[in-house]
């Protein structure tokens, strides 16, 4: 198969025998990974502005196999399938691979495509042939079509058939209806005067975002008991903007799994989409199974999965008109509900509102001043926000003054006392909630401004006792507040809408929370501890404290880190295995710290039994292999103290607390930790420096010519490794190899004479390759590059190598070599034309950059001479 060189396309083929072969025979098996290789290219070649513009995010491998592996109902006599965005075809790809693989699997599968960008149609149809032959396979008649039309003008189109037709049920067929359907969505606002938000109003939906247009559009186009499994933001699942989806999805659709990443960035890690994503499985039917599962994992690829089931009453309140979803995906985010539950108050109870602050700076900004001077008053950003209370002034870019004049009348209140929080927190910030009391007495003037950016607490337009200020301030930034906060607000946007929903303790308790409290605003542990005595002490819930239970998780995870641990095993996963591994309860203190011997089952049961986080069984050796191997190579833990002739992967095998380390950790917390830590560090290499310390230990064998020499460990040479046993082997057999470069050692083998008798003579080994191979029975000389930290085969460097080679008697070929898929996206812009890419961790590939055959010569052009 020969693609485009104008699409700057590629071929992947699959090589058995150093049979090269086209897509067109590949065996089953390859199908979605086939997919995603396009994926990747695709994606660098869609610019971010566009990606943004027609809100284009492609599907990784990862997250189209887990959508398509939630689907309950594979072995339907008859499929029809819709994928109402479907770009170059990943989800798609992944359940038919699903469906071919299915013990029972259908004998009918169509298949219908969106898709209106002319990039992604060449692609997609790609995607579809090679579908239908992973079907043809397995015996499963295929039919596709793909409309390259708006997906949303063609849904209401075919509604409005489907509702003249409802009087012929015979007339309605796969052109309207659907079995089962699949969406990633594209996520872009749309205009409330445009095209598409008419046509949506067509059919009875006000929306801001066309990706919930899309939901509901496919939603309609199901079958009666039909199945839709999309990934979208969360943002859907509450606040004012999409009130009307939820309740016209909710009407149709019954939710049935929910799953949730831990990572922002996990699911579109390649596009950098910050947006919080979920994927919904649902089924169209208005009546509502007993509960709902509830599935959480760091990312797509993680296997180590919490899984959890709900009441479906306690994820969408029967009652509420606003129809919230509610996601409560662990036995603490079940508690933590409960104890928010205590408070009953809400704003209006108390007497209370809050508004959005009144200046829009650019709308002001001739009224606005860098600082304070004659008929101008005080104006309060986000910025000047700290520590429980406002810095001001404030060495900023932003204006602190805003004139007090008739035309700013509007836009200032009286200088009273308030509570001022955050509308919007930073990406990663570890408070979702912020807020301060705004202390008039700091401030001798007689208005102030809030700028827009910023809710304030008021009642009826003035200001709060300062006892009361400072006691709703003092729960506003309490865990319990931004714990619940965060379980049903999928964004980083504190509407004052979420902020009214909230429930309140009564106003007595808020001033009690505020007396005693002066200049010096409470830490967040002593806020903690002030909601725990004076609120939630005489609660049945605290014995079964949710919040102990989230700052013991925390305070492993400081614990980690001061240990040194990479950032990879900073997570929930690994705190919980050392609180497992010490047999520390939430309410225990560290002195109380023991040494269990444990296997990794214990670990997950004590997990779940005392800090509600049940794993699903079989991700047991995600625990094993991404915590309890690190904590191995760390010297924190041992393996098998009580018999030493146990073999480590014996099912008995059991772990257990190193005793220096336990006797360090039992002085957490106390004035002690300090000195130990340190005396602790300087007897024990932290992690970065043991490893390093490995490496130099383990130096690399390998084989030439019956011969075993060794590669200096770590870097590229583990590259160069896998190049000598897995590529030569397969690619280039009986091949002979002249040159391997060592990343300590210049070179670890140089056969300079055989060079030689080929017309090269190198005087130098900087430029040299890192690998070259003479396939004899080709007849070619093989150059290869192991991309670890320097750069690929790309124009710059394929010109040193013709220069440097240029006396070689027979045709040369160029391949670059990379550890991992990951590895070579970032560098897919720059390889050469001609050349050739092997990735180690699919090692049965080649990848050719615009040719026809893998592993070809590349000529060069022959020089005129006279």
């Amino acid at each position: 198969m020969i693609l485009p060189s104008s699409s700057r396309a590629f071929v992947a083929s699959h090589n058995s025998s150093l049979e090269f072969t086209s897509l067109a025979k590949l065996s089953s098996g390859n199908l979605l990974a086939e997919v995603d290789l396009r994926r990747a290219v695709v994606s660098l070649k869609l610019r971010q502005a566009k990606k943004g513009s027609m809100g284009q995010f492609l599907t990784p491998a990862s997250v189209a196999q887990l959508m398509a592996g939630m689907f309950k109902r594979l072995d339907l006599p008859e499929i029809s399938l819709l994928d109402a965005g479907a770009g170059i075809g990943s989800l798609l790809a992944a359940f038919v691979e699903k469906v071919c693989q299915h013990p029972q699997h259908t004998s009918s599968l169509h298949v219908v495509a969106y898709e209106i960008d002319p990039l992604l149609i060449g692609y997609l149809h790609q995607t579809l042939e090679l579908c239908e032959r992973e079907c043809k396979y397995v015996d499963i008649s295929f039919h596709y079509e793909i409309r390259e039309t708006d997906f949303i003008e063609d849904a209401v189109r075919l509604q409005k058939l489907g509702l003249l037709n409802s009087a012929m049920p015979t007339a309605v067929n796969y052109a309207t209806e659907f079995t089962h359907a699949i969406l990633n969505p594209p996520y872009l606002k749309i205009n409330a005067n445009s095209k598409v938000r008419e046509l949506l109003r067509s059919i009875g939906l006000e929306t801001s975002n066309l990706y919930t247009g899309f939901m509901a559009a496919t939603a309609q186009l199901l079958k009666p008991s039909g199945e839709l499994v999309a990934i979208t933001p969360r943002s859907f699942c509450n606040g004012p903007y999409f009130r009307d989806f939820r309740k016209m999805f909710l009407e149709m659709m019954a939710l049935e799994q929910v799953h949730l990443f831990e990572s922002r960035q996990e699911a579109f890690n390649d596009d950098d989409v910050l947006q919080e994503t979920i994927i919904i499985q649902a089924k169209k039917q208005k009546h509502k199974s007993s509960s709902v599962i509830i599935n959480n994992s760091c990312g797509a690829n993680d296997d180590l999965i919490l899984s959890h089931s709900v009441p479906y009453s306690e994820l969408v309140h029967p009652d509420d008109l606003e129809q919230f979803i509610h996601i409560i995906p662990d036995k603490i985010s079940q508690q933590i509900a409960q104890m928010m539950a205590l408070f009953t108050c809400t704003l209006n109870d108390l007497g209370l509102t809050v508004s959005t602050g009144r200046v829009v700076d650019f709308r002001a900004k001739d009224y606005l001043r860098k600082n304070l001077e004659n008929n101008t008053v005080p104006l309060i950003y986000p910025v000047n926000l700290s520590n429980g209370y406002v810095e001001y002034p404030k060495i900023t870019k932003k204006p602190q003054a805003i004139m007090h004049i008739e035309e700013t009348a509007n836009l200032l209140i009286p200088n009273e006392h308030y509570v001022i929080s955050k509308r919007f927190s930073a990406k990663e910030e570890k408070r979702r909630v912020v807020a301060v009391v705004y202390d008039a007495n700091q401030f001798n003037y007689a208005y102030v401004g809030f700028e827009n950016h910023l809710n304030y607490f008021h009642k009826n337009g003035r200001g709060l006792s300062l006892t009361l200020a400072r006691g709703l301030a003092v729960y506003l930034n309490s865990t319990l507040v931004d714990a619940f906060f965060r379980l049903f607000n999928g964004h980083t946007q504190v509407n004052a809408t979420d902020l009214r929903k909230l429930n309140y303790p009564n106003l007595s308790q808020l001033l009690l929370l505020g007396t005693g409290i002066k200049e010096q605003f409470p830490s967040l542990q002593e806020i903690d501890e002030l909601i725990e005595n004076q609120l939630l002490k005489m609660s049945n819930l605290s014995d079964n404290n949710p919040i102990a239970t989230k700052s013991r998780i925390d305070e492993a995870l400081q614990i980690l880190t001061q240990l040194g641990f990479p950032r990879s095993q900073l997570n929930e996963r690994s705190a919980l295995t050392l609180l497992a591994l010490l047999d520390l309860k939430p309410t225990d203190s560290w002195q109380l710290a023991t040494s269990p011997l444990m296997g990794i089952t214990p670990m997950m049961d004590f997990m779940a039994q005392h800090y509600g986080k049940a794993y699903k069984p079989n991700t047991r050796e995600t625990v094993r292999r991404q915590t309890v191997h690190q904590f191995l190579d760390a010297g924190l833990i041992v393996v098998n103290p009580d018999d030493l002739s146990r073999p480590t992967n014996s099912p008995k095998t059991v772990y257990q607390i190193e005793e220096s380390a336990l006797e360090l950790l039992r002085t957490y917390a106390t004035d002690e930790w300090k000195k130990s830590i340190f005396t602790y560090l300087a007897s024990v290499e932290t992690l970065k420096k043991q490893y390093a310390q490995e490496r130099e230990m383990s130096r690399i064998p390998i084989v030439i010519a019956g011969e075993i020499k060794t590669l200096s460990p770590g870097g590229q040479n583990i590259l160069i490794e896998k190049i000598i046993n897995d590529f030569a082997p397969r690619f280039t057999p009986n091949g002979k190899l002249i040159y391997i470069g060592d990343t300590d050692e210049k070179f670890a083998h140089f056969d300079e004479a055989a060079l030689a008798d080929l017309g090269v003579n190198i005087d130098s080994h900087g430029k040299m390759p890192d690998v070259i191979i003479h396939f004899t029975a080709n007849n070619w000389l093989v150059l290869i590059e192991a991309v670890t930290s320097h750069g690929p085969i790309n124009p710059k460097r394929k010109k040193e190598l013709e220069v440097l080679f240029q006396g070689v008697q027979i045709p040369v070929v160029m391949v670059t070599t990379f550890i991992s898929r990951k590895a070579m996206v970032a560098y897919l812009p720059e390889i050469a034309w001609e050349t050739d890419v092997w990735v180690a961790e699919d090692s049965t590939h080649l990848i050719h950059f615009n040719g026809e055959y893998l592993l070809q010569a590349y000529q060069r052009e022959k020089k005129q001479t006279s």
